[in-house]
């Protein structure tokens, strides 16, 4: 029928058509948009919010050995403990069906940048390679930067306030001892294809170093490696097994403050842990890390028991550390500023 009209007419009538079938989109993406709205308001009045932690790991089977898995992992369990709805987004995976009904992104930026998504609250938490976050990207449209630092010098210049890493207080705490899994000195981390310097100095002292991790044959005797990869669920029985735990840092985190998730991971268990350097060790694990500055100070750290404080007093640093640096205390902190932030929009 439609054929029989004048071509005038059938183009006016097709573009007509086009306009009402344009507007029924606008009228639907509008709607949406209201029912996003009234969802998102709801759940803000009820205090449970919709998250997207988003994190550099892969979205593949070697994301299971990232640190950022399971830092990622353990912060949603705790904002999960307060009634929020928690998902973990790996890098490359396809966006979740309901992502556009999020209410807060985390981005927890590692190796890669992530952008915020825009109409929502957005957060970027620096928890390692500072060097590599300039001011455009600190500036791309984030509510809050925070920075797993006190003393980063950068921080005030990319507006980062101090949100330092944690631990899980559920899967790190004092305990007994797996023999099964008990080493001497142990240290559980990639060799980073360098000399790790913490590793190197400990095997010359004649320590009995036990090494998982991957990528450490080429540096240390095959002696000292028991696996390339310890599994996150059985970390916290290693840590409280050994007599002594070694960590190190990046050069640019040691510089910049950044302290290590590894040295909460371990002193939440009451562990000994041999660290290089870095600012503000002293103040937030007292006893429990100690630097060494040449051999001979490793060498006594690593044989005489009288160095390290007391089991009593170990226990005790444990139990502050973990009231104060547990990723439910983070959950707490993040939870409130979202809130708020979130009521401003």
């Amino acid at each position: 029928m439609i054929r029989l009209l004048p071509l005038g007419l059938r183009t006016a009538i097709g573009r007509r058509l086009g306009q009402l079938v344009e507007l029924g989109r606008g009228l639907l993406r509008r709607a949406r948009r209201l029912v996003r709205g009234l969802r998102r308001h709801g759940r803000l009045r009820r205090g449970r919010l919709r998250w997207a932690i988003k994190i550099s790991a892969p979205d593949d089977p070697t994301a299971s050995r990232w640190g950022d898995t399971a830092f990622a992992d353990d912060l949603a369990e705790a904002l999960t403990r307060r009634r929020q709805t928690v998902r973990v987004d790996r890098l490359g995976a396809a966006t979740a069906p309901d992502g556009d009904d999020d209410d807060v992104v985390l981005v927890l930026r590692g190796l890669h940048r992530i952008a915020p998504v825009p109409g929502i609250v957005n957060y970027l938490w620096i928890i390692s390679h500072p060097d590599d976050v300039g001011e455009k990207e600190a500036g791309a449209g984030w509510d809050r930067v925070f920075a797993a630092s006190r003393t980063w010098g950068r921080a005030g210049r990319l507006h980062a306030e101090p949100l330092l890493q944690a631990a899980s207080a559920t899967r790190f705490s004092p305990g007994p001892p797996d023999p099964e899994i008990a080493e001497d000195v142990l240290f559980v981390g990639t060799s980073r294809g360098v000399v790790r310097p913490v590793i190197r100095d400990a095997i010359e002292t004649g320590a009995r170093v036990g090494i998982y991790g991957h990528d450490w044959e080429r540096y240390v005797d095959a002696s000292h490696v028991r696996a390339d990869h310890l599994a996150f669920a059985r970390v916290p029985a290693a840590y409280r097994s050994a007599r002594i735990i070694l960590n190190d840092h990046w050069d640019d985190m040691r510089t910049n403050g950044f302290v290590s998730n590894r040295l909460f991971d371990a002193s939440f268990t009451g562990a000994r842990i041999v660290s290089d350097d870095i600012a503000g060790m002293d103040e937030l694990f007292g006893g429990l890390v100690k630097s060494y500055r040449d051999q001979a100070e490793l060498t006594r750290l690593l044989t005489d028991e009288t160095a390290w404080p007391s089991r009593q007093e170990r226990l005790r640093l444990a139990e502050e550390i973990r009231r104060l640096h547990s990723f439910d205390a983070r959950a707490d902190t993040l939870l409130a500023y979202a809130l708020a932030d979130a009521r401003l929009r």
